[in-house]
């Protein structure tokens, strides 16, 4: 498991196939193509009328899993294991990058058990944690529904289900504890380096193996992708209970539904500054900002004088000390937006700069 840098002070860590070895939406493709789709209706916010019974409530949880655990598969590749979400009657899963890893072939089983299946990957969209694989034979799958994760509240129950440690189908429970978070993962050869943006905050237990999988609302809706578990650097980097993220499902389906229909995520609605770049250091041994690696041709960092060698300290006077603070920057803005570029040059002289925002590149 990788530490992962988040907007607070917290450690966040991947939750997926890589710890396992000792809105604009465009949402599923249409009912005629044979794929899930996302309905408006979500479980009612907690607290609204009379509290359910404890039988009644045991019953609901009965009646999700019964419903959505049959569309939850395990993905086991050379180096790990995760979780999977049924999408389609033609056997595409959505699951998490960082799941599938630099994979091509995997195997898939069901959670309810039966024989593996063989599966490929068909796209990964590593900026996002996102990828869609494909059975070979999708015979007696089970499409989950996807519910529509921008009608969700604070405190609606959730229950988490995928295959945390290799347990398969494994279910916990929880609430929705906050919503809007962003969340960045590292850049490493297990992991995408992706900046998660509106990401559901939950208080489901998150573990290894559970990324991919389904966070369900009492409806047995898909609300949102268990990405992302938090440890604690004062308890040593365990774990910090009842801190989990996931990607909304209004996202994972407009992203997997664009790689379905065209083989490739064409449009990421997110903001891009045009720039490679790394976390510099700065004589107290802290974070400074973020290095300018190279710039990409015709980008509004290039339209704007920002060259390589430069330090960006600031976007409209946020600071960003670190990549993970400027990507972060960058989700809340838009596409054609114009920002103010607080630079320093390599000659040490500072600057600010006007650049307009360009569209994160879908591969």
């Amino acid at each position: 498991m990788r530490k992962i840098v988040a907007g607070f002070a917290m450690t966040i860590l991947l939750t997926g196939c890589a710890a396992l070895q000792s809105a604009d939406t465009a949402g599923p493709t249409t009912p005629s193509e044979g794929t899930a789709t996302a309905t408006a209706t979500t479980s009612p916010p907690a607290g609204a009328g009379a509290p359910p019974s404890p039988q009644a409530l045991e019953s609901a949880y009965e009646q999700v899993i019964k419903e959505v655990l049959p569309s939850i598969v395990q993905i086991t590749t050379k180096v790990g294991l995760g979780s999977g979400i049924v999408y389609d009657t033609a056997g595409h899963i959505i699951t998490n990058a960082h799941v599938v890893g630099e994979a091509t072939q995997m195997q898939v089983t069901l959670a309810t058990g039966g024989a593996g299946r063989s599966a490929r990957l068909v796209r990964s969209f590593p900026a996002g944690d996102l990828a869609v694989i494909k059975v070979d034979d999708p015979k007696g799958l089970k499409p989950a529904r996807f519910g529509d994760s921008a009608r969700l509240r604070v405190g609606q129950l959730v229950l988490a289900m995928g295959n945390p440690l290799g347990l398969s189908g494994s279910v916990t429970d929880g609430i929705v504890s906050a919503l809007g978070r962003t969340v960045s993962e590292p850049q490493d050869p297990e992991s995408p380096g992706a900046t998660i943006a509106n990401a559901i905050q939950t208080s489901a237990a998150i573990n290894p193996g559970n990324s991919g999988g389904a966070l369900v609302d009492l409806s047995g809706q898909v609300i949102g992708i268990p990405t992302l578990a938090a440890t604690d650097p004062n308890l040593g980097g365990g774990a910090a209970p009842g801190i989990g993220f996931a990607i909304p499902s209004n996202t994972a389906t407009d992203i997997a539904g664009q790689i379905i229909r065209q083989g490739k995520v064409t449009n990421t609605h997110r903001a891009a500054l045009g720039i490679r770049g790394s976390t510099v250091v700065g004589q107290d041994g802290q974070p400074a900002g973020v290095g300018v690696i190279s710039v990409e041709p015709g980008s509004g960092a290039q339209k704007a004088g920002i060259r390589a060698g430069d330090v960006i300290v600031s976007i409209n006077g946020t600071q960003t000390p670190t990549m993970a603070a400027l990507s972060e920057t960058l989700t809340t803005l838009k596409p054609g937006d114009q920002v103010k570029v607080g630079l320093v040059r390599s000659d040490g002289g500072q600057a600010t700069v006007t650049a307009t925002l360009g569209e994160l590149p879908g591969d």
